[in-house]
């Protein structure tokens, strides 16, 4: 049985639900050793701001049971280098290229979103609004009112596909979901990592310099998948899971429960293949099924309505 694994996402159109998640494969190039990156919809690169950022002091990361912490500081090229030297070589990938946007400040945001409008070759803009370990990096994910403002100003500034993407360090998700949506967001991603510590008791150190950073991971799983469904079940709008996956099966669990796509991140850390093989579980898993498009999955958990949005 053939199977289509073809997802529409609002205006975007992916020929796979498999998509990176920024921050833990760079722009796509150290993946491509590895294998074909056709079997992604979309490659997403790590968050680039208006200047060049070193980044946390060091050590950065560290791994911890069933995931790890980063507190790397969005450290990045910057614009100018961006345009010049990265993204010309993130499109040729055979696959789409999504550039995820990060901001110090509400100017610097729509800075960004504006300038990017005028590129070539890029499919979609993922507006980083809740990175946990920059100083202020949360204020755009945790108020509904500054989320909607934020959100609604870069929609001002491009006719580019906009993906808000959420954190699960707030109290409703679901709040903020909405708040996005209003603010004219095609689609949202859920969820970036959450806050968490490590620490050497014998030398009285934390493990990253930085004291806390992102945990993500398995671990994290299933946070994220109560939170893609609590966001899938508040908007209209297309929901990207992010989150713990590293199987078919992790894929499709997030996709009954009313994701639309997948981002797959830390396990990239351990098998860089591994886009590859969810790519063929997923087909094996639906001919296993009878299933024959992995869109009719999409919302399918006993007592989620399917997202009209989300209709192929």
């Amino acid at each position: 049985m053939a199977v289509d694994l073809s997802v529409k996402l609002g205006p975007l159109q992916l020929a796979s639900p498999l998509l990176t998640a920024s921050g833990c494969s760079g722009y796509g190039k150290e993946l491509d050793r590895y294998h074909d990156l056709g079997v992604y919809g979309a490659i997403v690169g790590k968050s680039i701001s208006r200047n060049p950022r070193l980044g946390n002091p060091y050590p950065r990361t560290c791994e911890t049971p069933a995931g790890m912490i980063n507190a790397i500081g969005l450290q990045n090229e910057g614009f100018d280098s961006f345009v010049k030297n990265t993204l010309p070589k993130m499109r040729g990938f055979g696959t789409k290229a999504i550039v995820n946007a990060v901001g110090h400040d509400f100017e610097e945001y729509v800075w960004l979103v504006e300038r990017f409008d005028n590129e070539e070759g890029i499919a979609a803009l993922e507006l980083n609004l809740s990175c946990p370990n920059v100083a202020g990096g949360m204020k755009f994910a945790t108020d509904p009112g500054e989320c909607e403002r934020l959100v609604a100003a870069c929609r001002a500034k491009t006719k580019l596909p906009l993906i808000a993407k959420l954190s699960p360090n707030v109290t409703d998700i679901a709040e903020i979901a909405r708040a996005a949506e209003r603010g004219g967001a095609d689609m949202l991603s859920a969820i970036n990592t959450l806050v968490g510590m490590a620490v050497d008791w014998r030398k009285r150190k934390p493990l990253v310099a930085n004291f806390t950073g992102g945990l993500s991971g398995p671990a994290i799983k299933p946070v994220a998948l109560r939170c893609v469904w609590q966001a899938a079940k508040a908007v209209k709008i297309p929901v990207i899971a992010i989150g713990g996956i590293s199987t078919a099966d992790d894929v499709l669990e997030f996709m009954v429960a009313g994701a639309s796509a997948c981002q797959i991140g830390t396990i990239l850390f351990v098998e860089p293949d591994a886009g590859r093989t969810i790519h063929a579980g997923l087909k094996q898993r639906l001919i296993d099924a009878g299933v024959p498009r992995v869109s009719d999955l999409i919302g399918t958990l006993e007592g989620l309505p399917r997202p009209a949005a989300c209709e192929v």
